[in-house]
């Protein structure tokens, strides 16, 4: 898998971390603080979305009243407590990490979460120094699946985007770094089962614990 490769570049939420269980929960309870509720196609509409994207989202599909600011701020606050607390490194990505480290592998994060809380995980899980960028779609002109995240952390790694291999576990993750003309491994995550199948057929690999890359 790793080779030909000159770069590694990750998602974050249900890639390196076990965490996209939970914004449904905070996507049902942002909803029932305006008396409204939780349409079962909401994931669908809003994944792959920036940050900002999905704030922007929100205030116009349910007339929410407050400011982008604010929707972005009360969601901050109401994830900060479970990635504190609840949200942990998946399987095997501490032992990768070391891996391309000592193999000087260059690593970045291209994520849609806010930057206040990708700092948050990775200073909770303390791996910084593992890579050399870290973006969040709210740094580019369009979320996924446009490629603009997945380029902008190539130009950082100073590497070609086709020599970078992406690990991604949403469809449209996916189909951002294929369209940034990347190498993609789908990561299992329970959160997107329903889309095993497509995500196979859609990225080179697929892996359901970072162990199995592990010579």
């Amino acid at each position: 898998m790793l080779k030909d490769i000159d770069a590694v570049i990750f998602d974050l939420d249900g890639t390196l971390v076990d965490s996209m269980w939970m914004w449904e929960t905070i996507d049902i309870e942002y909803l029932a603080k305006f008396g409204l509720s939780f349409p079962t196609d909401l994931q669908g509409k809003i994944e792959g979305m920036s940050f900002s994207e999905t704030a922007r989202y929100f205030k116009e599909k349910f007339n929410i009243p407050d400011s982008l600011e604010k929707i972005k701020s009360d969601w901050n606050k109401m994830a900060r407590d479970k990635y504190q607390h609840e949200v942990p490194l998946k399987e095997g990505v501490s032992e990768f990490l070391d891996y391309l480290r000592e193999n000087k592998i260059p690593a970045g994060i291209a994520t849609s979460n806010s930057r206040e809380l990708v700092d948050l995980i990775i200073d909770k899980h303390n791996i910084g120094d593992y890579f050399v960028s870290v973006r969040t779609s709210c740094e580019v002109e369009k979320g996924k699946p446009a490629p603009d995240i997945y380029l902008l952390v190539a130009e950082d790694l100073d590497v070609e985007p086709s020599r970078c291999l992406a690990f991604e576990d949403i469809i449209q993750g996916i189909m951002a770094a294929k369209n940034a003309n990347m190498k993609v491994c789908a990561v299992h995550d329970k959160f997107s089962e329903n889309d095993e199948k497509k995500k196979r057929s859609l990225a080179d690999y697929y892996i359901r614990s970072f162990y199995e890359i592990l010579p």
